[in-house]
């Protein structure tokens, strides 16, 4: 009668091997923990100084008209419907804020150009002198918050950022928007 052959047994991992890998994604698991923490200091940071900026701007409005004068201020005259979509704001809310802009000498609104129905917004002289002083303040912040930086650290910082900004391309068979 012929013998079988015994198949060999698949080999198991060391002991070691596996206990690595639990250390490896251990201390990835801190890594990321880490890196999640600094994120949310910098997050907060910004809101705390974007916060001290719109009181600079002036002191009687809430931070979120700082947004309105800032969007403004890099991007022009615009409708409100469009500046409401670009800060991420409810149009009703926009109006509001901007209304107050408006009275308090900082935005003005004129008909819109293209269709005298509409209303354009655009800074006065006043909001321009204003929401530049707020913003350089921000400026003074972050300009002594790096100054000791190298230029190695400041372009690795920024390839880092960059990095992490960078949009994940979209794979096309997720339906998902």
């Amino acid at each position: 009668m012929p013998t079988k052959k015994k198949m060999p047994e698949p080999a198991k991992a060391p002991a070691t091997a596996k206990k690595s890998t639990d250390e490896a994604r251990t201390e990835r698991d801190k890594l990321v923990g880490a890196l999640g923490e600094q994120l949310s200091a910098l997050l907060s940071a910004s809101r705390a100084l974007t916060t001290e900026a719109g009181a600079a701007f002036h002191p009687d409005l809430p931070p979120a008209a700082f947004h309105i004068a800032q969007w403004l201020r890099s991007f022009g005259a615009a409708k409100v419907s469009r500046v409401a979509e670009a800060v991420a704001m409810d149009r009703s809310a926009t109006s509001r804020l901007t209304s107050r802009l408006i009275e308090l000498g900082l935005v003005e609104a004129r008909p819109d150009p293209d269709d005298g129905r509409g209303v354009v917004l655009d800074l006065t002289d006043l909001g321009r002198r204003n929401i530049d002083q707020a913003i350089a303040r921000k400026g003074d912040v972050f300009h002594r918050k790096i100054e000791g930086w190298s230029h190695v650290d400041l372009e690795q910082f920024t390839a880092c950022l960059r990095r992490f900004n960078a949009m994940p391309k979209r794979d096309p068979s997720d339906k998902r928007r």
